[in-house]
């Protein structure tokens, strides 16, 4: 299945009479269960491409179908509603609740979704344990490592168990050995079939996904499997 389709996406930004095209006409397929690098150095438009895909920005021209679904032309509270069921999203910066634990944290989008609080505390630590987090359920984002705060994101990102996990420079405040933990996490979700999707300027990073989409002046510059595909070794952060 074909979880995100590009077709002719532009995007235009205006201010009065000025007007700067920062997407150029880009068509892209990513596939369920593929895990793919979004690269491009500042400018080139891989921002702007990764909240389209994100539902988070509207293309001004084109079309977008995630997981077959068009939704190019929804509304605003129903762009809201997809994206709390389909996209899971992992910050560089965490964004964690500093005054809720780390299982309320992960309640926290299925609490918006209507979620009982049985179904709520029962899928959220399923994903916790996933994530090799089952023991700090009542801590604190402050009495955890960068490691550990990320791999809560992650989990909450996981608890809708949405089709696309996106992931927005996710190990950009982490050491470089907390960042290969992260992305062994990140391997081992996408060969249990889950299909993600970084965004990422760092070469180190983008080597560990299956697949290279470079982004140069609002166009896709190339689109290749990564021939040299590192393995993550690694325990819990």
């Amino acid at each position: 299945m074909t979880v995100v389709a590009l077709e002719g996406v532009r995007k235009v930004y205006r201010s009065g009479a000025v007007e700067f095209e920062a997407l150029k006409g880009i068509s892209l397929q990513i596939r369920q269960g593929e895990m793919v690098a979004l690269m491009g150095p500042s400018g080139s438009g891989k921002t702007t491409l990764m909240q389209i895909i994100g539902l988070l920005d509207r293309p001004t021209e084109g079309r977008y179908l995630l997981a077959g679904r068009d939704v190019t032309t929804l509304t605003e509270n129903e762009r809201a509603e997809v994206r709390n069921q389909e996209i899971g999203f992992v910050f560089q910066a965490f964004h964690l609740l500093p005054r809720l634990n780390v299982l309320e944290n992960v309640e926290v989008p299925l609490t918006y979704a209507g979620y009982s609080p049985k179904e709520r505390r029962e899928r959220a630590i399923e994903v916790l344990q996933k994530v090799g987090l089952g023991n700090k359920l009542k801590n604190l984002p402050s009495q955890l490592s960068g490691g550990q705060k990320q791999r809560v994101a992650i989990a909450r990102a996981l608890a809708m168990r949405p089709s696309l996990l996106l992931a927005d420079e996710p190990t950009g405040n982490l050491d470089s050995k907390t960042a290969v933990e992260v992305m062994q996490l990140f391997q081992e979700l996408n060969e249990e079939g889950t299909c993600v999707v970084i965004v990422t300027h760092e070469p180190d990073i983008a080597d560990y996904t299956e697949r290279i989409v470079r982004i140069r002046d609002g166009q896709v510059e190339s689109d290749a499997p990564n021939p040299h595909r590192k393995r993550a070794v690694g325990g819990p952060a």
